[in-house]
């Protein structure tokens, strides 16, 4: 096996409207195409990322999501950003909270905690 890269990324939103408004107009990712399934009752929205997706999906009753941000299974998204401190600015300026900025005791990079509209953690790193 020769893996490349992540195809995508899927996330069920509880408000798919919020959420596409969220990932649309907040963090600015292009639709690639809106699909409504009738026999799911269910939205699935493609969003370009990169050379990756994300999946933005509705569904009836979605069950909720265990703990923050410590349950087992995905823990956060990361978004690599050219200027740290201007996407910081940005997602403030649209009312998006951010958690203190911290370094990577590794790399030396700083990098950032925010949620989506269901609380769903994603991190911004330099």
């Amino acid at each position: 096996m020769n893996i490349k890269k992540i195809h995508h990324v899927a996330i069920i939103a509880s408000d798919y409207q919020k959420s596409k408004e969220f990932y649309t107009e907040v963090l600015g990712l292009e639709i690639i195409r809106e699909n409504y399934r009738s026999e799911r009752d269910s939205y699935k929205l493609d969003l370009k990322l990169g050379e990756s997706e994300i999946e933005l999906f509705s569904f009836p009753n979605p069950t909720k999501r265990p703990t923050q941000p410590e349950a087992a299974g995905l823990r956060h998204l990361c978004f690599y950003v050219d200027d740290f401190d201007e996407a910081i600015r940005l997602l403030n300026q649209k009312g998006i909270e951010t958690e203190p900025v911290r370094i990577d005791e590794y790399t030396g990079g700083k990098f950032t905690f925010f949620k989506d509209p269901d609380g769903l953690p994603l991190e911004i790193h330099e």
